[in-house]
C-alpha cells in the first residue's frame, strides 16, 4: 500500500477522494481568516507618524508643528508582511556637517575645474559615476525649524535655516534682505526699484495688462532673492526665479525658503531645461548678463522660451543711462553703445520694442514669424534654424545663435502654435500641442479623462495625510508630471508645483504643461537636481521608479529626495506593488515613516502607493570654541 495514503494521525488508509474536499476546505478558511486579519491591521494604530514636535530654537522659545496624520489603509497584505518579502536592507548613515548645503550638480569646488568665461564654470558639471559616490543622508543645519507658512514665509526666514549674513552687508543699500534676531526679513526691495517690489510691478502693469489673465508664467533672470516672483504671486502670475549657486550668498536658497519657485541655473552654454514657447514674460532687473555680446546669444535663448506675443523686460543698465550712468560707475559712451547694441539683437530676433519709460524697457516677441520670413535679409540678419534643430530639445543642448522658428501659420493675424486662453481658464483648457495632435500619443480625449483621473487621486491622498492642501506644504515637486494633473489639482490650494517631465519619458508633456498656465523642467532623476538641500515640503512620484528602474540605482534617486526634502515633508509615491517593495526597503534605510496602502480603487489594483514622512533631525550643535588662558609673566 502507499504510504502516503495515511494520515498523518490515523494508520488507516484514507482514500485521496476523501481527503480533497477538506484540503479545499482548510485553504479557503485559512484565506478567510488571513484576509480577516488584514482587514483588522489596516485599522491598527499607525497613529505613530502623528506627533507634535518639539523644536526648541536658540532663543529658547518653542514650536509646535503639527505632522501630517497618516491615515494608512493598506491591502490585506500588511505592511509588516510587506516588508518581509524583501530580504535586502539598507542602510544610509548621516553625512558630515560640512555637506548641510551639498548641491552636487553646482558643487562650488568642482566648478573651479571648468571655464570662467560665460559663467561655463557654474553651469551644470555633475560628479562622475564613481568620483564621488555620497551614500549618506544631507543634515539640515543646527537649530533648523519648520519654515513660516505662505504668506508669512514672503516677508520673513528663520536664519538657522539659512545662516549666511552676506547679503544684509552687499544688499543693505538696496532693502533687499535684513538681518534681526533669529531671523530674516525680506522688505521686498531691488537694486531697480527701491520703493518696493509691489511699486516696481504696479509700474509694468502700466506699460502691459498684468490684470487680465493673459499672463501667466514668468521667467525671472538673475533673480536676487526673487522678491520680483513673490509679489507676482498675489496677481496670479506664477515667475520661476532663476539664479546661479553662489558660493556664500545662497540667493536661490532664500528664494525657496520664501515659498516662491526658484532653480539654481544660468544663461552660459547650454540651453534652459524649458521648453520652447513656454513663460509669457521674461525679467531682468540689473541681473548683469551680457545680452549684446556672443552674437546675442543669450537673448537668443530667450526668445526660444518666449511665447509669441510674449514680453522682454530690462531695467538697469544700459536703460536710462543717461540719468545712472554715476550709480553704475561707467561711461555715457559706454552704455549708449551697450544699448545700442542690445536695440540691435532684438531687432534680428524680430522683436518690437513696445515702450521705454523711466527705468524700464519693454520688447515683444512677434505673434508668428511671416513678415520676419519675408523681411530678413539672410546676408545680414539672424538666419533661421533648419528643420533638425528640436526647438524642446533643451537637457545639455548647446545654445545657438540661429532663430527657432516658431510654428507655421497662414496669415499674419494666426498666432503661432495656437492661441491660450487667458487664466484661470488656461488650466482646464485643452493645451494646443494636444489639440493640434503635436504630442504623439496623447488626444484631447485623453487629456479630459487625465484631468478627471486626478480629482479622484487628490481626494484619496488628502485622506492618507490630512496635512496635504493646508498651509502646512508649500513647495511640492512633481517627479514625473505627465499632463500636470497633479499640480492642476492643487491649483486652488496655497501650493505651488515644480512639474519635472524626466528625460527619458516616452513623451515630451512638458510644452503642454507651460500651455496650462504652470511651470516645470526637465530632469533625468539618475542625476541630482538643480537645487539646494530642503528644498521641497512635498515630493510627488508617479511611476517614476518603474521608468528608472535598470537605469540606475533606485536608491540613488531616493537618496536625492531625502537631500531635497525638509524635514519632516512627506513623500508619496505610487507604482507597481513589486516595485514598492524595492522601495519600501530603501526608505527604511533612510528612516523615512512609511507605508504602503491601497490604490484609490480599492486593493485588488497591483498599483499601490507608499506615503511617508522624513523624521526631524539636525546636524550636531558645533563644539564649543576652546579657552585659551593667558599665561601670567613675570
Amino acid at each position: 500500500m502507499d504510504p502516503s495514503s495515511y494520515s498523518r494521525n490515523n494508520k488507516f488508509p484514507r482514500p485521496s477522494s476523501m481527503r480533497k474536499p477538506h484540503l479545499y476546505f482548510l485553504i479557503a478558511f485559512l484565506c478567510a481568516a488571513f484576509y480577516l486579519l488584514g482587514a483588522y491591521q489596516q485599522r491598527a494604530s499607525f497613529t505613530s507618524l502623528t506627533k507634535k514636535a518639539i523644536i526648541t530654537s536658540p532663543s529658547c522659545t518653542i514650536q509646535q508643528v503639527n505632522k501630517p496624520t497618516l491615515d494608512f489603509q493598506s491591502h490585506h497584505n500588511s505592511s509588516d508582511t510587506i516588508i518581509a518579502l524583501s530580504s535586502e536592507t539598507f542602510n544610509f548613515p548621516r553625512c558630515g556637517v560640512n555637506f548641510t548645503e551639498y548641491t552636487p550638480c553646482e558643487d562650488p569646488t568642482r566648478s573651479l575645474r571648468y571655464k570662467r568665461s560665460r559663467m561655463i564654470y557654474r553651469e551644470r558639471h555633475c560628479p562622475v559615476k564613481g568620483e564621488e559616490d555620497l551614500k549618506c543622508r544631507v543634515p539640515p543645519p543646527h537649530g533648523y525649524k519648520t519654515p513660516f507658512t505662505w504668506p508669512a514665509s514672503r516677508d520673513v526666514a528663520w536664519y538657522a535655516n539659512v545662516p549666511h549674513r552676506e547679503l544684509t552687508v552687499e544688499k543693505a543699500v538696496q532693502n533687499w534682505i535684513r538681518y534681526d534676531g533669529d531671523r530674516f526679513f525680506f522688505p521686498g526691495g531691488g537694486t531697480m526699484f527701491p520703493n518696493g517690489a509691489g511699486a516696481y510691478i504696479d509700474d509694468i502693469g502700466k506699460l502691459i495688462n498684468l490684470k487680465d489673465g493673459s499672463i501667466r508664467t514668468a521667467l525671472d533672470t538673475g533673480c536676487g532673492v526673487a522678491s520680483w516672483g513673490a509679489y507676482l504671486q498675489s496677481r496670479n502670475i506664477i515667475t520661476l526665479s532663476l539664479a546661479p549657486r553662489d558660493t556664500h550668498e545662497a540667493q536661490v536658497q532664500f528664494a525657496l525658503e520664501r515659498g516662491v519657485p526658484a532653480l539654481i541655473g544660468v544663461l552660459a552654454s547650454k540651453r534652459l531645461p524649458f521648453p520652447s514657447r513656454a513663460f509669457d514674460i521674461s525679467h531682468c532687473s540689473r541681473c548683469l548678463i551680457p545680452w549684446a555680446e556672443y552674437d546675442g546669444i543669450f537673448l537668443n535663448e530667450v526668445d526660444r522660451v518666449l511665447r509669441p506675443g510674449g514680453y522682454w523686460i530690462l531695467s538697469g543698465p544700459p536703460i536710462n543711462w543717461n540719468k545712472h550712468h554715476r550709480g553704475w560707475q561707467r561711461t555715457k559712451k559706454d552704455l549708449n553703445q551697450e544699448q545700442t547694441k542690445i536695440e540691435k539683437v532684438a531687432k534680428s530676433l524680430c522683436w518690437n520694442k513696445l515702450i521705454e519709460k523711466d527705468d524700464i524697457a519693454i520688447w515683444q516677441k512677434p505673434i508668428n514669424h511671416l513678415d520676419c520670413r519675408s523681411a530678413r535679409k539672410l546676408a545680414t540678419d539672424r538666419p533661421f534654424c533648419g528643420p533638425q534643430e528640436n526647438p524642446d530639445k533643451a537637457w545639455y543642448t548647446d545654445l545657438k545663435t540661429c532663430l527657432m522658428p516658431v510654428p507655421q501659420v497662414s496669415n499674419k493675424e494666426e498666432t503661432a502654435g495656437g492661441v491660450l486662453k487667458n487664466w484661470p481658464q488656461r488650466l482646464e483648457s485643452v493645451p494646443p500641442r494636444i489639440h493640434m495632435g503635436t504630442i504623439e500619443g496623447v488626444t484631447s480625449e485623453g487629456y479630459s479623462k487625465d484631468n478627471e483621473l486626478w480629482k479622484k487621486r487628490i481626494p484619496h491622498y488628502k485622506k492618507v495625510n490630512n496635512q496635504l492642501g493646508t498651509k502646512r506644504y508649500r513647495n511640492l515637486v512633481d517627479m514625473n508630471a505627465n499632463l500636470g494633473g497633479f499640480a492642476s489639482a492643487l491649483v486652488k490650494n496655497p501650493v505651488w508645483v515644480m512639474n519635472v517631465v524626466p528625460v527619458q519619458a516616452k513623451v515630451d508633456t512638458l510644452g503642454a504643461i507651460y500651455e496650462r498656465g504652470l511651470i516645470g523642467t526637465y530632469h533625468d532623476w539618475c542625476e541630482a537636481m538643480s537645487t539646494y538641500p530642503r528644498t521641497y515640503d512635498l515630493i510627488h512620484a508617479d511611476s517614476l521608479f518603474s521608468l528608472y528602474n535598470g537605469r540606475c540605482e533606485l536608491e540613488d534617486i531616493m537618496l536625492e529626495m531625502d537631500r531635497i526634502l525638509r524635514p519632516e515633508g512627506a513623500i508619496i509615491i505610487r507604482d507597481d506593488v513589486d516595485v514598492l517593495l524595492k522601495v519600501k526597503n530603501i526608505a527604511n534605510g533612510l528612516e523615512w515613516d512609511s507605508s504602503i496602502v491601497d490604490h484609490e480603487d480599492g486593493p485588488l489594483e497591483r498599483e499601490k502607493l507608499l506615503f511617508a514622512v522624513k523624521k526631524y533631525w539636525t546636524a550636531p550643535a558645533p563644539a564649543p570654541a576652546p579657552s585659551h588662558r593667558r599665561r601670567k609673566t613675570n
